[in-house]
């Protein structure tokens, strides 16, 4: 993984010096300008409303044209590195806040220019959870400006916790109790179906725990913090929950699964989970907590569109416009619902938006959906320390660490001790 990260790095440094308008983009003697919108948005249903939402746009700015470029969400990273190579990046790109950090790091990223836009719509517009997980690590800019993204949480069955005489889970030792409580192995059924795979899945997850005991991989000056006291009581605690989930190596088919088939009363995932619970009629049923013992900790992700550096001044402002037209309460209320329930707001205007809060699935959750967007205010993330957001975390997140940790602690029979030592190890190889 080390090696991959390498490779990554090395096309991106000399992209530096590459970066420039894509081959399709430029100006017109007529003083039109193209520009590329690069987005992870394949299936036909989405789209249509990214199409839709070209078109309104190209309407309302005729001196300027967007050419889409569809992209999977798996090949995006790859598809990055190829085109920075050869200096043909889109002038608007939508990625996620890790990757984000690795374009960062290696200058890739007109900061000034995403900061601009998001003082045009307002700081205050957004969730703070939201604008700190794509804040740079100066404090001083941003990687992207958010348009939309999802949390996590413990999502649980109100009626199977009432049957055994218990309310929302608010603490750990509320979480283990009712793991315990309904675990039963000879049949099958388990309290919580918690991720263990040697994934980004488990880091997810666990970083809620460690987090809410004050437990971060990076301290205010940047070293890495495996070793510390709040960290081994959370690896512990995870260690312990493992018991009442399933056996193996657990990952987002088999968490989902066992939720959606009453295998367990308690999940960790995001908010992904809502389509399938709207689909399966019970709604009202669902109850999301957040994983509290020192404070409350949300790990939350958002999707961001970016713009390279280097560009003209005529493609960053017409990528700075378009950005700032998908911005907007209405249309990026029609970008989210493209995925409703999954994909979560990022900015208040679109949670009071009319059409999103009368759209079938929103509605369906009640005062939930609100909850929910809400917890983007408490979002805390592995690596932001003291409002610093580190691009070093990329880097640790990429080697896979901090999973394979989870997974020696939960699934391979090692303490804690052990598990720490051996990513402690790993880890000052990736940040050295």
């Amino acid at each position: 993984m080390k090696l991959k990260m390498s490779r990554i790095v090395a096309f991106l440094l000399v992209a530096v010096t590459l970066i420039g308008c894509s081959s399709e983009s430029g100006s017109g003697a007529d003083g039109e300008v193209t520009i590329e919108f690069m987005h992870t948005s394949v299936e036909q249903e989405r789209l249509d409303v990214i199409n839709g939402l070209i078109s309104k746009f190209e309407e309302e700015n005729p001196q300027i044209n967007i050419d889409p470029v569809v992209v999977e969400e798996s090949s995006l990273t790859t598809k990055i590195v190829t085109l920075a190579q050869s200096g043909k990046l889109p002038e608007v790109i939508e990625v996620g806040q890790e990757y984000a950090k690795v374009m960062d790091k290696d200058s890739l990223i007109d900061t000034e220019a995403i900061k601009e836009v998001v003082s045009n719509i307002g700081e205050d517009e957004y969730y703070d959870g939201a604008l700190k997980l794509v804040r740079t690590e100066d404090g001083e800019s941003y990687r992207g400006v958010p348009i939309s993204g999802w949390v996590q949480g413990i999502w649980y069955n109100k009626e199977m916790l009432d049957s055994k005489g218990f309310e929302e889970p608010k603490s750990w030792e509320d979480v283990r109790e009712v793991a315990e409580a309904f675990t039963d192995k000879s049949n099958q059924k388990y309290g919580i179906a918690l991720p263990t795979v040697e994934n980004n899945f488990s880091e997810q997850a666990f970083s809620q725990f460690a987090l809410s005991n004050n437990a971060n991989i990076l301290n205010s000056e940047g070293n890495v913090t495996l070793e510390t006291p709040e960290m081994k009581e959370a690896l512990g605690y995870y260690q312990e929950l493992s018991e009442y989930t399933m056996p193996g190596s657990n990952g987002v088919t088999e968490v989902k699964d066992a939720f959606m088939n009453d295998t367990v009363p308690m999940a960790m995932y995001s908010t992904y989970i809502l389509p399938a619970i709207y689909d399966e009629g019970t709604p009202e049923n669902l109850g999301y907590a957040i994983p509290s013992k020192e404070q409350e900790a949300v790990y939350g992700t958002v999707s961001s569109l970016t713009i390279p550096a280097g560009l003209e001044n005529q493609q960053k402002e017409a990528a700075q416009t378009f950005i700032e037209f998908l911005s907007e309460p209405e249309n990026a209320t029609e970008y989210i619902l493209m995925a409703p329930g999954g994909a979560q707001p990022v900015t208040k205007s679109v949670v009071e938006n009319e059409q999103y809060q009368s759209n079938e699935v929103i509605e369906s959750f009640g005062d939930l959906s609100t909850e929910i967007a809400e917890s983007f205010n408490d979002i805390q993330v592995f690596g932001l320390v003291d409002g610093k957001n580190y691009v070093k975390m990329g880097d640790i997140t990429s080697s896979n660490a901090i999973p394979i940790m989870i997974n020696k602690a939960t699934v391979g029979g090692s303490s804690e001790e052990e598990a720490i030592e051996a990513a402690k190890t790993q880890l000052e190889k990736v940040v050295d």
